[in-house]
């Protein structure tokens, strides 16, 4: 049994990006920011590589929900984890 708070991890060259389906509002900034990053037609539907890191974290942080987060490889100061609980 699931306990819900599942976050799926997709890595790429110098961004991991998270996503954590329960917490997904659907609002699909993500798809309307960076559809070849977020297409979820595709598998994975997220291709952290299909753009820029520093384009590709700005789209995350306007994730409304917080169900996408970011972690820089490079071990950047930037650290998405979403709006207050």
């Amino acid at each position: 049994m699931s306990s819900g708070t599942t976050k799926k991890t997709y890595e790429g060259q110098k961004i991991t990006v998270t996503f954590e389906a329960r917490r997904c509002l659907h609002a699909a900034e993500c798809v309307r920011g960076l559809p070849e990053v977020f297409d979820p037609s595709q598998r994975p539907w997220i291709r952290p590589d299909g753009a820029e890191a520093e384009r590709l974290a700005e789209v995350v942080r306007r994730c409304p929900s917080g169900a996408l987060q970011y972690e820089l490889v490079d071990g950047g100061a930037e650290n998405q984890t979403g709006p207050s609980r």
